[in-house]
């Protein structure tokens, strides 16, 4: 009886006006209340409702509205929704979270985080807003030129954020980036911290340079170069990478997890024979993975390398290694070291 009670509450609740989206934040304060802006044209936003609909079963005292973001394009404004699907958490009328995308383990998440959470304190509380700055203030020294945008530098979602990746990139400036969209708490308070309303914002140790504009700006006057660090040429990058610990192995993901045959294999091997090693995940940076093929003259990964030099793939260091004969207590480090030193 109880659980068919439930299973009636778990709806999802549709809103067609922003007078029904303010009452149903009005009426449903007490509670979390997850609004998911969709569109219909738009497949993975169906997927996204069935996935709305699974979260309401399992948390019926969660309340999951559903509102098309063009419909009603005087909500979409106010709260920013510039793509679909987005997800906004309201607790207490407020906004308290978002989520950019079809992400729907992250949306499981977020949902299950603020379900289990009480309600936030008032604002006139000043120890949270005294820990964001202190975030905020780590976040912006994170590295010595940091860029909050929409995105990633890999795939930015919005035209600035775009730009302005392609005129660091163009000047080879050094540079970290924070997505926002991954953080509502960062995504608002950055803007009142900087006194800037919009992103991106590029920040050079630890200060505010500017948006968009100043960069061009900068960029037109040529001081963007002296007021951002360069990022040291490939080649020297991968010859430091190489010579990062005397054993380096180059691979498809990391010791803990090997995310292809070929580095498995040769991971079994270091590890049988004790010998202390580094790696290096190539599928997490495109410019090593493929500078180090010319760079190495070696067309396929895994690589291992010894002292800065390349032994060679699984293949290669299978049959040295076969070919070599080592009493138990010698490394097979020091066998290794000897064929390339030869």
């Amino acid at each position: 009886m109880a659980a068919g009670a439930a299973e009636a509450a778990a709806v999802v609740v549709e809103v067609g006006s922003a007078r029904q989206f303010e009452e149903l934040l009005r009426l449903r304060a007490k509670s979390l209340v997850v609004v998911h802006f969709w569109a219909p044209w738009a497949p993975q936003c169906a997927q996204m409702n069935d996935v709305m609909a699974e979260l309401a079963k399992e948390h019926p005292q969660v309340s999951f509205v559903k509102l098309e973001a063009e419909a009603v394009p005087e909500v979409s404004e106010k709260y920013e929704i510039s793509s679909v699907p987005t997800f906004l958490f309201f607790k207490n009328s407020q906004k308290v979270d978002r989520l950019d995308g079809a992400h729907a383990p992250e949306l499981t998440k977020k949902v299950q985080r603020h379900a289990s959470s009480g309600s936030f304190p008032p604002s006139g509380n000043e120890h949270p807003k005294e820990d964001l700055n202190l975030r905020l203030k780590k976040l912006t020294h994170a590295a010595p030129c940091m860029l909050f945008m929409k995105g990633t530098p890999q795939e930015p979602r919005c035209g600035f954020s775009k730009q302005m990746v392609e005129i660091l990139n163009k000047h080879n400036i050094q540079f970290s980036s924070f997505d926002i969209f991954s953080d509502e708490e960062v995504r608002q308070g950055l803007k009142t911290y900087s006194s800037w309303p919009t992103y991106p914002q590029l920040y050079v140790s630890g200060e505010l340079v500017g948006g968009l504009d100043i960069i061009k700006e900068l960029e037109a006057s040529e001081e963007l170069d002296t007021i951002c660090p360069k990022a040291p040429k490939l080649e020297e990058r991968l010859k430091v990478l190489t010579n990062k610990a005397s054993v380096m192995l180059f691979m498809k993901g990391n010791k803990q997890e090997a995310k292809c045959g070929f580095s498995k294999q040769i991971l079994e091997i270091l590890n049988s024979t004790g010998v202390e090693y580094e790696t290096f995940d190539i599928l997490e940076d495109e410019e090593v993975r493929q500078g180090l093929k010319a760079y190495s003259n070696w067309p396929t990964y895994p690589q291992l390398y010894v002292k800065g030099e390349l032994v060679g793939g699984l293949d290669i260091v299978k049959v040295r290694l076969e070919f070599i004969w080592c009493p138990k207590e010698l490394k097979i480090l020091a066998c290794l070291i000897i064929i390339i030193s030869c």
